[in-house]
């Protein structure tokens, strides 16, 4: 398992590169005017348009984003909410996006992002087959009585 989890943070890293490419190529050449118009003014007074990680809302990421638990069920339910949570993203960069060569990219980010799912939902199901069911409160305790 922890093998698949180093390539899944790689792989996210890429991720995270490959927006990070789309966001640059689609603001390098912006004029002032475009820029305003935008409403992408007050990020261009702080980082020109250099790539820093946010949120749409602005808020920037930090590694504070990352739930961390020491606990397996709670670590890898945690990273099934963020694979789904980036696939909502996606979903809704698709509704406002009319950029073929971004959704491109953006529909191939989608579906490595459904595939973790899939993976940390199997690594899931396999360690809810090797713990003791008694302990895992993912399922009603009360039914195994």
């Amino acid at each position: 398992m922890r093998r698949g989890c180093s390539s899944l943070g790689t792989e996210e890293l890429g991720h995270l590169e490959m927006v990070g490419t789309i966001v640059h190529q689609l603001t390098r050449d912006l004029t002032d005017e475009q820029i305003r118009t935008a409403g992408f003014d007050a990020y261009f007074v702080d980082r020109t348009a250099g790539v820093y990680p946010t949120a749409a809302s602005g808020f920037p990421w930090s590694a504070a984003s990352m739930a961390v638990k020491g606990d397996l069920i709670a670590d890898l339910t945690e990273d099934l909410a963020a694979e789904q949570k980036a696939r909502v993203t996606y979903d809704n960069i698709l509704r406002l996006s009319d950029d073929p060569d971004v959704n491109d990219v953006i529909k191939f980010l989608r579906a490595r992002e459904i595939v973790h799912f899939q993976r940390f939902g199997e690594g899931l199901r396999l360690a809810r087959e090797k713990m003791d069911q008694k302990n895992v409160y993912f399922v009603n305790p009360s039914f195994d009585k």
